[in-house]
């Protein structure tokens, strides 16, 4: 038996809740460092079976309840505190709400209504505006004909070495 097996159990045996089977006697006799290691839990679940809990004082209860009522008459301080009162929480919200409206909103002030009225308004087409309009709207597009170019040179390399 290894020693692994034996320590597993020396729990039990040294509480005396079991009984050391016939190998685990065998593996006491011949193996000196479980021998002393049992020894010792031994001692150990002894000195555990003497000890006492100390008792708690009897005024305990009675110093427990005297602190809880007063911490709960104590004026509550902090930032909970101010979340609690409802001209704060009304304004908190305001303001987040504020932020959230300058983030998500886009800046159009920074055109001048006629411009805007002009970008709005779909432009001549030839004109250079036109172009880069319709160069963003078919980026895919005109990406895709640039492999078709590329493919094209690689075909004339290829029939023409």
């Amino acid at each position: 038996m290894k020693c692994d097996e034996v320590r597993e159990r020396m729990p039990d045996v040294a509480a005396g809740l079991a009984e050391p089977g016939a190998d685990e006697t065998k593996h006491l006799e011949a193996c000196a460092a479980c021998a002393e290691h049992l020894k010792a839990m031994r001692a150990t679940m002894a000195l555990l079976d003497e000890w006492q809990t100390p008792e708690p004082s009897p005024y305990f209860d009675v110093r427990l309840q005297a602190r809880l009522r007063e911490e709960m008459a104590r004026p509550q301080t902090g930032w909970r505190y101010w979340l609690r009162r409802p001209a704060l929480a009304a304004a908190l919200t305001v303001l987040m709400g504020v932020g959230v409206g300058l983030f998500v909103t886009h800046d159009s002030s920074v055109l001048d209504p006629g411009q805007e009225a002009a970008l709005t308004e779909n432009p001549e087409p030839g004109t250079a505006v036109s172009d880069l309009q319709s160069l963003d709207k078919n980026h895919d597009l005109y990406s895709d004909f640039e492999l078709l170019d590329d493919l094209e040179v690689q075909q004339n390399v290829t029939a023409n070495p």
